[in-house]
């Protein structure tokens, strides 16, 4: 397989990425942005359970709002921004972002904030935040040449679990210094910041051109095709959405449990949290040795089944040694999601052709996201059933067979990231050399 020429609209990336000012630019604005972003999904919660004294599905509504608009204009925001300029779409999407987060201490400090208002903030930052990530995802090709994806997807994914590690502990603090409210303000600077960092990025690709008879319903449709209609992405958005889906299940948990029944601070919690996020550093900085050891397919399946069974640890934590038991699972869950998360959104951006790519991101996003809110909301409503350790439990025993769609699938004989293809059908050849004999 030959690699492409680098694009004329583009450096050459000699010398790695960290010499690519463009990249640099990039990541500067996302890693500030991903550490505000790590204090207001501690903060936003902790507001309405904290502040507002809400309910275990209020709790389940907030973090159904929050995942709600890849629902409502995941599939449509992909021919959207596929017409737009992706480096504008980021800008205006973190300004819009920075100004809804700054509400809630506003709202706060006037003494009106309500749980519906945060029901609106969320909802309203998570449609800005879905043209974000459509944007975000098909620009990095645009950046840098293919053979760097991995390199790129695995640096930016590492700044994301640094700020994991010490963005919740920041927030935990924050929280205990200001109340939860004004710690999102951080957050609302933080998108600030990505926003000016991605306004100096100097490769600007050219506008897309529109056909003639472009329609966006019929570009819809070969968005769904193309990802549906290819066995690898299909397997891919089958595995993941439904980790979202029972992930989400347990998250509308998570924090009513150590909150609420485990009576444990916000910065106990904070911190939980981001000892949690070192196994999504070390997956990060492992993920591209990982894949070439064993192959680009089966790291993703693997890597998917050692995360999954880690969730089982939830249910049973109490007040005691259980709770750092919770820290080593939560290590070893995300280190298996970051080498998960990185070499299938790399198989992703090298199977899909340029004109296709906000389309597929979009559709992707749309079928592994869209689940979340449901998810969300049947956490809640199990919450409210069974109990809270009995809505982890059945998170968990749904976490753990979520691997099985890519494990089934001709994805984890596949050793290498393949070449831009058609949709593979059932009947179809599906893209990329296969390695025989590979578990």
């Amino acid at each position: 397989m030959t690699a492409p020429e680098p694009s004329p609209d583009r450096p050459a990336n000699r010398g790695g990425l960290w010499r690519h000012a463009d990249f640099r630019r990039l990541w500067v604005g996302e890693t500030v942005s991903q550490f505000g972003t790590m204090v207001s999904q501690l903060a936003l919660p902790l507001v309405a359970i904290l502040v507002l004294h809400a309910s275990t599905w209020q709790v389940g509504v907030l973090a159904a709002c929050e995942t709600a608009a890849f629902v409502a204009v995941g599939l449509p925001a992909g021919a959207w921004v596929e017409r737009m300029r992706f480096r504008w779409v980021l800008i205006v999407s973190n300004l819009v972002r920075a100004a809804l987060l700054a509400w809630v201490p506003v709202a706060q400090l006037l003494g009106v904030l309500t749980i519906e208002q945060l029901y609106v903030v969320a909802l309203a930052t998570g449609v800005s935040t879905v043209f974000f990530d459509v944007a975000y995802q098909s620009y990095l090709p645009q950046l840098i040449d293919r053979e760097l994806l991995v390199e790129g997807n695995a640096k930016l994914q590492a700044s994301e679990s640094v700020s994991q590690i010490a963005g919740p502990s920041l927030g935990g603090a924050l929280i205990q210094a200001l109340t939860a409210p004004y710690a999102v303000l951080v957050d609302a600077v933080s998108f600030l910041w990505s926003a000016a960092w991605v306004m100096r990025i100097e490769v600007r690709p050219p506008r897309p051109e529109r056909s003639p008879d472009s329609n966006l319903l019929r570009e819809i449709r070969d968005g769904l095709r193309f990802v549906l209609g290819n066995r690898i992405l299909r397997a891919i958005a089958m595995c993941t959405s439904s980790a979202n889906l029972f992930g989400s299940v347990i998250s509308a948990g998570f924090y009513v449990l150590l909150a609420r029944q485990l009576r444990l601070s916000p910065g106990v919690i904070g911190l939980l949290t981001s000892t949690a996020a070192v196994g999504g550093l070390i997956g990060a900085l492992a993920a591209g040795r990982f894949a070439a050891k064993v192959g680009q397919g089966p790291a993703i399946w693997i890597a998917s089944a050692v995360a999954g069974p880690c969730a089982l640890v939830t249910p049973f934590v109490q007040r005691d040694w259980t709770v750092g038991l919770l820290a080593v699972a939560q290590i070893a869950m995300w280190m298996g999601i970051v080498v998960y998360n990185i070499n299938q959104v790399s198989f992703r951006q090298a199977l899909c052709p340029p004109g296709l790519l906000g389309r597929m991101n979009a559709t992707m996003r749309f079928l592994v996201w869209g689940t979340m809110p449901f998810g969300a909301l049947l956490g809640g409503l199990l919450g409210s059933t069974i109990g809270v350790r009995g809505t982890l439990l059945v998170g968990a025993v749904g976490q753990s067979l979520t691997f099985l769609p890519v494990f089934l699938s001709p994805l984890r004989r596949m050793r290498e990231l393949p070449s831009h293809a058609e949709p593979a059908t059932e009947r179809g050849p599906v893209a990329g050399p296969l390695a025989p004999n590979q578990p």
